[in-house]
């Protein structure tokens, strides 16, 4: 056993954490209290510290604080999501711990391992224990007092690894919100993950993925058949609740083995999930039919993706030949553009009818992102500096992207200021608000009450079944929530409205809006609120096409 790493030791181990977070990204992921179709805890945590995997590639390792300060750097500019940011704290107070070491003992280890949770806990607005922040701190409670009996590291490492899993098992009774749902923290059991491939790492048993991607093709060769060797033209889905007598599913099975392949059935008490390629998608539904209603259909024509895919492959291979010799060069952040007035924003927002409203609305700047896709600290901050004033309002419009965006102030010489809007209509409201004669003081004042006043409803599709607080959710259902709270998963748009009624009317809203995403066809959305319209004949109910993907509908209640 070793008493002491140096650089490249280090270095080598946050690689092997970062291996395990990308191998176990969808565990993690899974670990989400509401069934919500996102990319959240796990992709933020791998994406956040892939940002700092692939510095280390670029790089030699030199000094244990040279590894570790570029390590918080690149962790500072690709932070994702709130489990992202609270990990590059977590390395950022780390890299402090550790200045001005040519190489760190199990003790100085354990000692910056408690610099960097404080640093965590102190940028936290309001720390909730139940989270990562408990099982890092917890981890770095028993690597310190370890490090007190034993000079070796692996013994030290070892001994945070058993702390951060004690704590982690005892997130689910710490966290209310996780106590009603039955699950550990999906940030806590990523950060134990990363603590274990370390010490796995030092131990032998855990090495560093030298070619990340591997040999292995990571894109199809759709060069490699004709389209006209494709038997089935149709990729069919589709989801259908069983009701009415009850028919064996194994007739389906049998009935789609007749007219196509590929099938895949998973089949429950409530309903049957399908996947199957055919020449006849409509005669598939209609039997479908016989089962039960369809939740949620997807017909896509293989022939033409194939030949669409063919002809980019082409293009590419032509185009950049030689592509694939250099690891592409990291995009400098660019630097503050001059001020051409005083008052600037910026928006975060996924949706191209999204984007055009926010510019009609006066936004500089709009940050693609969103639930699925959190932008970085980084990305934010390209925005930011590109906007043309001495004071920018930022709105994250996304609880799990506003500490991302808070990231940004110290890192440019503007002013910033996240607005701490966690949907989009609340920023829509807030925008109608922006004055450029105001002052930032009165401006912020401004936004901030504009947001108090809008209730958001969210409705996506569950994206498995599921249980909370009573309320019974099943895949493919429509998923509701308003102000982040569930409201339950319904089986039609007409059980939807139907329980909107209820939910709505104690708010007494003056205006109600619609935004329809981009899975949602125009008709279907002007029945929707037509319908939703006759709950409320007292209120203003608007219809506006937004395009933003995992939202049916946003609906803004003011």
């Amino acid at each position: 056993m070793r008493q002491q790493i140096d650089g490249a030791a280090l270095r080598n181990m946050v690689l092997c954490a970062y291996d395990a977070l990308e191998a176990n990204e969808q565990a993690i992921n899974e670990l989400n209290v509401f069934p919500v179709p996102d990319g959240d805890t796990g992709a933020n945590m791998r994406l956040t510290l892939g940002s700092a995997a692939a510095d280390l590639r670029r790089k030699e390792a030199t000094t244990v604080t040279a590894t570790a300060d570029r390590v918080a750097s690149a962790l500072l500019r690709g932070a994702r999501g709130n489990s992202g940011v609270i990990l590059s704290l977590l390395f950022r107070g780390l890299s402090k711990g550790l200045k001005k070491l040519e190489t760190a003992t199990a003790a100085e280890y354990a000692k910056a391992m408690t610099t960097g949770v404080e640093s965590a806990y102190k940028a936290v607005m309001k720390p909730a224990e139940g989270t990562i922040l408990t099982v890092s701190r917890m981890a770095a409670e028993t690597a310190n007092a370890k490090a007190q009996e034993s000079e070796y590291f692996e013994e030290m490492l070892y001994a945070a690894v058993e702390g951060a899993k004690t704590a982690l098992d005892d997130t689910v009774n710490q966290n209310p919100v996780l106590k009603k749902a039955g699950v550990i923290d999906a940030g806590g059991y990523g950060y134990v993950l990363m603590l274990e491939a370390m010490l796995g790492y030092l131990e032998g048993r855990v090495t560093v993925n030298q070619n990340p991607g591997g040999a292995a093709k990571t894109k199809a060769d759709f060069t490699a058949f004709a389209t006209e060797d494709i038997k089935y033209t149709y990729c069919t889905e589709f989801i259908v609740r069983k009701s009415g007598a009850a028919k064996s599913p194994d007739l389906l099975r049998a009935y789609l083995e007749n007219i196509g392949d590929s099938i895949v059935m998973v089949d429950d008490a409530e309903i049957i999930k399908v996947h199957v390629h055919t020449n006849a998608p409509g005669r598939v539904l209609t039997q479908a039919l016989t089962y039960g209603p369809l939740l949620t259909t997807k017909i896509e024509n293989m022939r033409e993706q194939h030949t669409s895919l063919e002809e980019q492959a082409q293009a590419t291979e032509a185009a950049a030949p030689a592509e694939a010799e250099a690891e592409p060069e990291e995009q400098p952040i660019p630097e503050p553009v001059p001020a051409e007035k005083p008052i600037g924003t910026v928006c975060v927002c996924a949706g191209d009818g999204l984007e055009e409203l926010f510019r009609q609305l006066g936004a500089d700047g709009i940050v693609s992102g969103g639930q699925t896709m959190n932008p970085s600290t980084e990305d934010i901050l390209r925005a930011v500096n590109l906007t043309p004033a001495e004071t920018v309002f930022v709105f994250p419009n996304n609880k799990n992207i506003i500490m991302a965006a808070e990231q940004c102030a110290p890192l440019t010489p503007k002013k910033v200021i996240v607005i701490p809007s966690r949907t989009v209509p609340q920023c829509i409201s807030a925008m109608m608000r922006l004055s450029p004669d105001s002052t930032p003081e009165q401006l912020q004042a401004e936004f901030t009450d504009a947001i108090s006043t809008v209730h958001t409803i969210q409705v996506t599709y569950a994206a498995r079944d599921s249980e909370f607080d009573g309320h019974a959710i099943h895949a493919g259902e429509f998923l509701t929530l308003m102000d982040g709270a569930l409201v339950g998963s319904f089986a039609s748009t007409d059980e939807l409205v139907s329980s909107l009624g209820p939910t709505i009317s104690p708010l007494d809203p003056e205006f109600v809006t619609v935004y329809y995403g981009q899975d949602v066809a125009e008709n279907d959305a002007e029945s929707f609120s037509s319908a939703l319209g006759d709950s409320f004949p007292d209120t203003e109910t608007f219809l506006i096409r937004g395009g933003q993907p995992v939202y049916y509908y946003m609906i803004s209640v003011e």
